[in-house]
């Protein structure tokens, strides 16, 4: 039976006390225990899994052929790190049949912990100077664009400040280029971000602007070029934008009513 995304009985609402609840469970208590080379899910991976669903009945569910990361109330919960690409046969087979939300992380504040591969033990903290943007996303999401109009697909994003361990085992002399990303754990979960249908999408069209290039577009919005044109060739496939033109060589877009 299609179940529409509108047909949804249990909406999600962010709750900060749950995600630090699934951080205890996960960081403290099952994995303080494990060291370097142990882990066999990813920490950010499994404390997601557990705040978006407690109750572990209902988590790597067989489904349709796949294994859902959350199944319940006939509904799917896929929460996916990176990678998108890797979702697509699941979709085909999942849309067509129950509501799907995608559940992705990212990095709102990250601290680099740099730890020595023999010990185990922190050598070093630093923390990045980048801060997290919805669309450092897209990326990933272009990678399913094919999909994010259908109606029963939402996408979740997580603004999430996390430590990032890197071992130091690279190539370099002071072992840092080439070394081992280890794991990402999550410290707090700062904000969310929902888009349940594409008209949701509009608003990361800064309302501003009218006619526009993709590097009007990236000025207005404060993001790099390359974040500019992915954002745009997502909203002209979905149809939020059309192209009305061309200034020299690049395309001039409109936002359609």
């Amino acid at each position: 039976m299609d179940r529409q995304a509108s047909d949804r009985t249990k909406p999600h609402i962010m709750d900060k006390k749950a995600f630090d609840r699934a951080i205890r469970q996960i960081v403290n208590q099952e994995r303080g225990r494990y060291g370097i080379g142990t882990l066999s899910e990813k920490t950010l991976h499994a404390v997601i899994k557990h705040y978006m669903e407690p109750d572990e009945d209902y988590h790597e569910v067989p489904l349709e052929g796949f294994v859902a990361d959350i199944f319940r109330d006939n509904t799917v919960t896929e929460i996916q790190t990176a990678h998108f690409d890797v979702l697509r046969r699941k979709l085909d087979k999942f849309l067509p049949l129950y509501p799907v939300t995608i559940v992705h992380p990212i990095p709102a504040t990250k601290w680099v912990v740099w730890v020595d591969p023999e010990s185990g033990l922190e050598v070093s903290k630093r923390k990045s100077p980048k801060k997290g943007s919805p669309y450092q996303a897209f990326r990933e999401l272009y990678r399913i664009r094919n999909y994010l109009n259908h109606p029963n697909l939402q996408i979740l994003f997580l603004f999430i400040d996390m430590d990032e361990t890197k071992i130091l085992d690279g190539w370099s002399h002071d072992k840092k280029k080439g070394a081992t990303k280890y794991d990402r754990i999550p410290v707090e979960l700062v904000d969310e971000m929902l888009f349940e249908r594409v008209e949701d999408y509009r608003m990361m069209i800064p309302p501003e602007l009218s006619a526009f290039t993709t590097k009007e577009y990236a000025k207005s919005a404060k993001i790099p070029l390359s974040h500019a044109q992915t954002a745009l060739n997502i909203f002209y496939y979905l149809q939020l934008v059309e192209r009305i033109g061309k200034k020299g060589n690049s395309y001039v877009y409109e936002v359609k009513e």
